[in-house]
């Protein structure tokens, strides 16, 4: 990643956002270890799917496609009804490191991208534990 390419950029845009939130809803559904969090969403995972390909598109430096369908994201109140502690969390966060790890991103941009990602969903937490 260069000092002036987005995370965006250096993944390789929208194709691998896409590969990355494809393999994260696939291994939230297939892996036990992640039962609780698959719990949390609804059967049909295509909505969710679309909305976090959206999302991470703008978030990594990408252009803004979620707000013009979705209006302003509003991470926490959007996930106020639902319990997010330390095991929800760790269950989200486990998951999207073995996508990003299984879908080839590594090195400096893996390492700024998982801080990112820890900082985001901690900040999302709305139980003590």
């Amino acid at each position: 990643m260069t000092e002036r390419q987005t995370i965006y950029e250096a993944i390789g845009g929208i194709d691998r956002v896409d590969e990355i939130v494809d393999r994260f809803y696939d291994l939230m559904a297939l892996e036990p270890d992640f039962s609780d969090l698959r719990a949390m969403h609804p059967k049909d995972l295509s909505s969710s799917r679309e909305k976090l390909k959206l999302f991470l598109t703008g978030w990594m430096g990408g252009p803004d496609v979620y707000s013009p369908k979705y209006g302003h994201p509003m991470l926490r109140a959007r996930h106020l009804p639902f319990k997010i502690g330390l095991n929800e969390r760790n269950q989200w966060l486990a998951c999207m490191y073995q996508a990003l790890q299984e879908c080839g991103i590594e090195g400096n941009v893996a390492k700024q991208l998982e801080e990112s990602l820890f900082n985001t969903a901690d900040w999302m937490r709305n139980q003590a534990n």
